[in-house]
């Protein structure tokens, strides 16, 4: 967190402040039934965030949990690192190389890329076999890091062959993590940062905000929701009222 707080204030404009708030307990266990209870607490959070004043809201995650359900219900921009990282590397080459920390998450990054219509410029998705523990002593051992860095590499290289001009660290960590190089290319193609491309693109969103008035389309996937499905929301008294038991 503390690493991370120091990227952004590194890269934030003048006048513009970054706060990194985290979820409690992380997102440490890489499957769907995480992901939905990390959406649950992100909307709310994102409520929480506008309710407090503040000018934007950015889901750090790569898989961006309840990014359409929190576009429908804030009016401040809502950037998420997924969508703006792979926007931006579009606009720096045709084809884009995804790699993942883990194999779990290759089938959440394709739908991923359908849901935003980018599945035809994706080269691949490509996963590290990480733990998190070794992946985490990357951050300050200078051999771990050699070898982390190393099989990332390894996996890059047949995605370019593929036809990849872009790589995307499908993840806020090996973003993090490979934040120190600049610029990091393998075999010519760049890998890239992120979090670097998602400050900007927030920061661009609230100067569009303020020159243009806009923020997002009502129309359709973010019609805004009624204050009465947002208050239903907060209050979080959810209820299952039954239960069907199969016959044997």
């Amino acid at each position: 967190m503390s690493r991370l707080q120091a990227l952004l204030d590194a890269v934030a404009s003048p006048g513009v402040r970054f706060e990194v708030h985290g979820l409690d307990p992380p997102d440490r266990y890489f499957h769907p039934l995480t992901e939905l209870r990390c959406a649950t607490q992100v909307i709310r959070l994102a409520l929480e965030a506008e309710r407090a004043g503040y000018d934007a809201f950015v889901i750090g995650h790569f898989q961006e949990p309840g990014l359409l359900e929190i576009r429908g219900a804030v009016d401040i921009p809502v950037i998420g690192l997924g969508e703006a990282t792979l926007l931006a590397g579009l606009t720096m080459g045709r084809k884009i190389g995804l790699v993942t920390i883990d194999p779990s998450f290759i089938d959440w990054h394709e739908r991923q890329v359908r849901a935003h219509a980018l599945d035809a410029r994706i080269a691949g998705i490509h996963a590290l076999h990480m733990s998190l523990p070794r992946f985490m002593k990357a951050f300050s051992e200078e051999a771990t890091y050699a070898e982390v860095r190393a099989e990332f590499v390894e996996q890059v290289r047949p995605l370019v062959v593929a036809g990849a001009e872009v790589i995307v660290p499908a993840g806020g960590l090996p973003m993090l993590l490979f934040s120190r190089e600049t610029p990091f290319l393998i075999d010519g193609a760049p890998v890239l940062n992120g979090i670097v491309v998602t400050a900007k693109a927030t920061e661009m969103a609230l100067e569009l905000k303020r020159l243009t008035g806009t923020v997002v389309s009502r129309r359709g996937a973010y019609a805004k929701a009624s204050p009465e499905a947002l208050q239903e929301f907060m209050s979080a008294r959810w209820r299952v009222s039954s239960f069907c038991r199969g016959r044997p």
